[in-house]
């Protein structure tokens, strides 16, 4: 059954923690009973997995593991069945954290307060394609690399947008990701890529709601604090004729004043990413990214393929390959925004931390960006009118790396940090969103504590 109306309203906040009455052994005789025991897990290893995500990326956050381990989880294998298991859950108050593949960098799918997480990843449906409204509605399960390859295969067509983690779900990305292949173009997930969510709150009579335009965007980039999201319509457009142009330069102030000419070319690149040579050294070996020199790696419309070879050239940069296909255009978008990240700290383990950065200072005032932190390299990445970057450094104490925000603000460069799990886009409206949608504070709680 799917619902329109809106949520009522109430004054009761939420909590942020389900306090002492929740009955989990209630809730596993419930969830069993509605699901079947396959879809139904309490053994450590499914719980153990159940309380990690990406948030190795941080040491700040490793050090504190483990930060949450859930009682139960369990995994609808229908949309339908999902409001059945919200209601249980409120009924015996016992939290609930919604997840995909767990792939939430900083720690926001952990269950901070234990009780169910509940696994999306079985809703795997595409319900519908629509190229001349350039819609897609899809379960939030369903992959977003699986959605992306079905799109070109079969409809000629390619998502707005989708994250570097292409092993993503739809739920996830929009829940929990923000930009991404495509952002150059078309900006964040929450700035148009949603037409409508399918959206379960946590009421005692909880159904799916249909939200569409301005009333669904509250739910992107919320970690799920104010409904759960298990099904979505987001936009498509044709298929372009995309090439992955791989480049090399001897310093990676020439690939990133590079990155700064190729994003303004037309028509407008999908992706553009750029590193010094000692990230690039630390990538995946291929033959397009030489030892030794900084990279610059770009998904580019064929047509703008010349001016963007005349633009290497010109910054003293090798073209070292062009490639094409949608297998290629994914592998460029894997080592982009914080995967080179992954792989610096992957080839040399806990050293490196980083900070998320933006503004044109990253490429104009790059030296003195980089030495605000000891070993300092950034990873640069283009975005929709905008330089983002991965600021990497050397980690010693949590104190150190702060200390640097404030440098780095004086230098004209905005930081977000990612050693946190708090919702932090539009906080108070989220709030009081929640207050409606979710009056006993069961949903992912613990995520407003300052």
């Amino acid at each position: 059954m799917t619902a329109t109306s809106t949520a009522p309203a109430t004054a009761t906040p939420p909590t942020g923690s389900p306090g002492p009455t929740a009955d989990v052994a209630g809730l596993v005789d419930d969830l069993l009973e509605l699901l079947g025991p396959d879809a139904v897990h309490t053994d450590d290893r499914a719980l153990d997995k159940a309380s990690v995500d990406g948030s190795y990326l941080s040491p700040i956050l490793r050090a504190q593991w483990p930060i949450g381990r859930p009682e139960v989880v369990c995994r609808p294998t229908d949309v339908e069945q999902v409001p059945a298991v919200v209601r249980a859950a409120v009924r015996r108050r016992v939290p609930i954290t919604s997840r995909g593949k767990g792939t939430g960098n900083y720690g926001q799918v952990v269950p901070l307060h234990g009780g169910l997480v509940l696994d999306l990843t079985a809703l795997r449906g595409v319900d519908h394609v629509d190229t001349e409204a350039g819609v897609v509605t899809a379960e939030a399960g369903v992959r977003m690399l699986t959605l992306e390859k079905r799109l070109a295969s079969h409809h000629d067509s390619q998502l707005w947008m989708y994250p570097s983690t292409v092993q993503s779900t739809l739920g996830g990305f929009l829940a929990g990701g923000s930009a991404g292949t495509g952002t150059i173009v078309h900006g964040r997930n929450h700035e148009g890529f949603v037409e409508a969510l399918d959206v379960v709150f946590a009421h005692e009579d909880a159904e799916i709601v249909h939200l569409e335009g301005a009333d669904a965007q509250p739910f992107v980039h919320t970690y799920g604090v104010a409904g759960i999201i298990v099904r979505a319509t987001v936009r498509i457009e044709p298929l372009q004729d995309w090439r992955c142009v791989y480049a090399s330069f001897d310093d990676h102030h020439d690939a990133f004043a590079a990155v700064r000419r190729v994003h303004l070319v037309e028509p407008a690149p999908r992706l553009c990413s750029a590193d010094g040579a000692h990230v690039s050294s630390c990538l995946p070996a291929d033959e397009a990214i030489p030892a030794g020199r900084a990279s610059l790696r770009a998904i580019v419309d064929a047509a703008a393929v010349d001016e963007v070879r005349a633009i290497i050239d010109g910054a003293g940069g090798v073209v070292e390959a062009v490639r094409t296909g949608v297998n290629e255009t994914i592998k460029v978008s894997t080592l982009s925004y914080n995967h080179p990240t992954h792989w610096l700290q992957k080839a040399e383990p806990d050293t490196w931390f980083h900070m998320e950065c933006q503004g044109d200072a990253l490429v104009e005032r790059l030296d003195e960006v980089e030495a605000v932190y000891p070993g300092g390299t950034l990873h640069l990445e283009a975005g929709h009118g905008r330089m983002f970057g991965m600021l990497n450094g050397h980690y010693t104490s949590p104190e150190a790396a702060y200390a640097g925000v404030p440098v780095l603000e004086e230098l004209g460069v905005r930081v977000h940090s990612p050693h946190q799990y708090r919702v932090d886009h539009g906080t108070e409206a989220v709030r009081a969103l929640a207050a409606r949608t979710d009056p006993f504070g069961l949903l992912n709680p613990g995520r407003w504590e300052a």
